[in-house]
């Protein structure tokens, strides 16, 4: 199992997905959206341009839908290599059951630590 170093904020809380700077996000890698809420679920599984593709989402009415659920959260770690990602991203979208999956990789899963311990 790879060790990945997910990202949080500096005092170590999750990052509120509407609030969170883009421009201070940088590189490529696998991330984690979910909401929190009575019933915390994870939204979403997805890797690429992290920057570019949470600003998507934040234009998505289906995934910020799920706000009204409970404040929706992002974790990430960057990983620069497609093929890793690939693995990781299928690995994390079977391990939460995302209510939002648009596209499934054809690769081996690739397991990593869980964001959530």
């Amino acid at each position: 199992m790879i060790e990945l170093q997910w990202i949080k904020s500096i005092d170590y809380k999750w990052l509120d997905l509407n609030r969170l700077d883009l421009r201070q996000v940088k590189g490529e890698g696998v991330y984690v959206i979910w909401h929190g809420g009575l019933n915390p679920r994870v939204v979403r599984v997805g890797q690429g341009n992290l920057a570019e593709k949470l600003a998507l989402h934040r234009q998505s009415p289906r995934l910020m839908w799920y706000a009204s659920q409970g404040n929706l959260f992002v974790t990430w770690a960057e990983i620069s290599s497609r093929v890793h990602r690939d693995g990781i991203e299928i690995y994390l979208t079977q391990l939460f059951a995302p209510l939002l999956v648009d596209r499934v990789p054809a690769v081996p899963p690739i397991p990593v630590r869980s964001p959530f311990g």
